[in-house]
């Protein structure tokens, strides 16, 4: 590789580390560079992260990525989408910690609304669910208890930001502050039919418009970031599990991906017809391959990844998480175990901010291999749960799920996931494909890619793995399910 050729930047910032990798034009991953950063806990429920410990990481791997291929062409962003900061938009600088997606601190806020009546304007506006998970909340508490965050909206420079925002405004020097349709449709904030913030939504927050982020076309013009002295063009901006869609080549209505990352992201596009969920899905914004915005349903399962990140920090039964594989395959079964990781209450289908985890059934035989595969049984449990729903609001039979994220690498989450969703995973040799994403919409806002259908990436090999559990398991494996998750719920 040399600095003449050239190549797309995508910059992926998720909730635990920032990856930078660059692509070729058909699409395949040539450097990289990956930084962890820290997460701040400072009460229970409570979760936050640091702006500069994030726009550092960032700076970091793009400058390692950059002196190993030269400038790239242009930047795609990426991020974890639901995560919002305050930032002073005359200085750039955040005025407090940033309250990440996972934070539940806005719960009973999020009751008091529902229970005044204003769930289904907020599903028909917005297409999502009135739950702490998503950004409005947290832009209403930090106005109210956060003293410099109050004092920036009453000088008129406050700007609530979702992470690419932060990173465009960071990269740009704060010439731009700009978040596009995918990133927006989070914030309970913007009307996904109209494609704008929505008078009502801002209403019933206490919010302005002068405190939120430009929207800007996916694939559209972000400005341009100055790294090492050069002047490179932000061309393309998706949410993370958008970018993954888009990463797997899922443009067309029907098509669908689940994504292992920290959580699991079920999303399924379905083109230009808006579809309403009965089973508990969210309705939300994907871009088409022109990277214009389509409507896709989603179901959202708060931990993915981040169980066996807990077995390993938290419980400290794995010394690496790879190791997760061969303990689960150690042992027949769990024993009788089953984990319910509500860590940060339930997403999709329940929806249950309140919900803590739990882990049942042991008994003085339960060894750490039991604990790891009921752990990696929860991830497919889950994401199960969500393929049922999306039967059930869809009329699709499912049966073929494209897999990918870092949690996708384990073989036994993945032959489990088969056996439980009942259909055949396959599993990309890349499992980038939230990079690749980015790099691709970054390509078509560049016109560095007119057709990226035609990249060689997205025709790859793939692993694939075949459901195999008998009717009789199946039900009593998904009936131990039910009961634990029974159990946990904080409502009937």
């Amino acid at each position: 590789m040399t600095a003449s050729t050239p190549t797309i930047l995508a910059i992926d910032a998720g909730t635990t580390g920032i990856h930078a990798l660059a692509f070729d034009r058909d699409l395949h991953p040539v450097a990289t560079a990956y930084e962890e950063f820290p997460q701040h806990f400072p009460f229970p429920g409570g979760v936050e992260h640091d702006a500069r410990e994030i726009l550092a990481g960032v700076d970091r791997v793009v400058g390692e990525v950059v002196s190993k291929v030269g400038a790239p062409a242009a930047i795609g962003i990426t991020n974890q989408r639901e995560t919002i900061f305050a930032i002073d938009a005359a200085s750039g600088e955040a005025l407090s910690r940033g309250i990440v997606w996972q934070d539940r601190r806005t719960a009973d806020r999020c009751k008091e609304l529902r229970a005044a009546g204003h769930g289904d304007l907020v599903r028909e506006r917005t297409g999502l669910v009135l739950d702490p998970y998503f950004s409005a909340s947290k832009m209403e508490w930090m106005l109210r208890e956060q003293a410099p965050v109050k004092a920036a909206a009453e000088r008129g420079t406050l700007r609530f930001v979702t992470v690419d925002a932060l990173i465009i405004s960071h990269l740009t020097g704060g010439e731009r502050t700009a978040t596009d349709p995918t990133n927006a449709s989070r914030t309970m904030l913007f009307d996904i039919e109209r494609r704008d913030y929505c008078d009502e939504m801002l209403d019933l927050f206490g919010l302005d418009r002068s405190m939120l982020a430009e929207v800007v076309s996916s694939a559209g013009d972000f400005g341009d970031a100055q790294v090492d002295g050069v002047k490179i063009p932000i061309r393309g901006v998706l949410g993370d599990q958008q970018a993954a869609l888009f990463g797997q080549g899922c443009w067309g209505a029907g098509s669908s991906k689940i994504t292992y990352g920290t959580g699991c992201f079920l999303l399924l596009n379905t083109g230009q017809r808006r579809a309403r969920s009965a089973a508990g899905l969210l309705t939300t914004l994907a871009a088409d391959e022109t990277g214009a915005p389509c409507f896709a349903l989603e179901g959202s399962a708060f931990a993915g990844g981040s169980v066996v990140q807990w077995l390993r920090d938290g419980l400290g039964v794995l010394e690496e998480a790879a190791e997760s594989c061969d303990l689960a395959r150690s042992v027949e079964d769990t024993g009788g175990v089953v984990l319910v990781p509500a860590f940060a209450g339930l997403g999709a289908p329940h929806w249950d901010p309140d919900a803590r985890a739990a882990i049942l059934g042991m008994t003085r035989g339960t060894t750490r291999a039991h604990i790891v595969r009921a752990g990696l049984d929860a991830i497919a449990f889950q994401c199960a749960d969500l393929v049922e729903a999306l039967r059930a609001d869809a009329d699709l039979p499912v049966d073929r799920i494209l897999a990918d994220g870092g949690a996708a690498a384990n073989d036994y989450l993945m032959q489990r996931q088969a056996d439980l969703a009942r259909a055949a995973v396959e599993r990309s040799d890349e499992l980038q494909t939230t990079a690749r994403g980015a790099a691709a919409i970054a390509g078509i806002g560049a016109g560095w890619l007119e057709d990226p259908a035609r990249c060689a990436a997205l025709s790859r090999g793939h692993a694939s793995f075949q459901p195999g559990l008998s009717p009789e398991r199946w039900e009593e494996d998904r009936g131990a399910w039910r009961a634990a998750v029974g159990r946990v719920l904080s409502r009937p």
